[in-house]
């Protein structure tokens, strides 16, 4: 079963026993936490790498790296082949931003229309360094830092990348005309 395919294999509402005792993400506070082996945990959203659950009333991201704490597969680090040429490069950073959710909505932040841009800038060594402008769905949203972060780590999984630096900015203000077509139809917008 490929990584896509198992997280897709949960559903909604669906219960899990933890496996093991797991560090999580509290959404939307951004906090680390540690829940308990055997806590039973509700599924909230499976997409990208990473998957909401509910435990006591409260809302936690568990990481693709952590999934074996539901009875899944880890999910490893994405990376990219030593001599991925530049084209290679960009897909791989755009391909990796399509694989980060908002923990609380079923869209990735790309076609959620919160990425304002990216730039690769190449090194004399050969690295690349990635600056991302990103925007959230409001100002006070508790995610962005866990979002940013989650974008930063599937990024540097390529060899050739040795920094990712992501700016959050809020000019100009995100609105919904910002979503893809298809992020419309996913959230019932149309």
């Amino acid at each position: 079963m490929s990584d896509i395919e198992q997280i897709a294999s949960l559903h909604k509402g669906q219960t899990l026993p933890l496996q093991r005792d797991v560090e999580v993400i509290s959404i939307p506070f951004g906090k680390t936490i540690s829940l308990p082996e055997d806590s039973i945990v509700s599924v909230m959203q499976a997409k990208g790498s990473s998957v909401s659950v509910t435990f006591e009333g409260r809302l936690y991201l568990v990481e693709g790296a952590n999934l074996d704490a539901l009875g899944l597969e880890a999910l490893p680090r994405p990376t990219l082949h030593e001599d991925a040429s530049d084209a290679e490069i960009e897909q791989f950073v755009w391909d990796q931003l399509r694989t980060c959710f908002d923990p609380e909505i079923p869209v990735d932040i790309v076609e959620l229309g919160l990425v304002y841009g990216c730039r690769i800038e190449r090194l004399l060594s050969g690295e690349r360094i990635v600056t991302i402008r990103m925007t959230l769905t409001a100002p006070g949203c508790g995610m962005g830092d866990v979002i940013a972060a989650d974008a930063r780590n599937k990024i540097l999984g390529a060899p050739q990348i040795s920094q990712v630096h992501t700016e959050i900015v809020f000019d100009p203000p995100w609105s919904r005309e910002m979503m893809s077509d298809e992020a419309k139809l996913e959230l019932g917008m149309f």
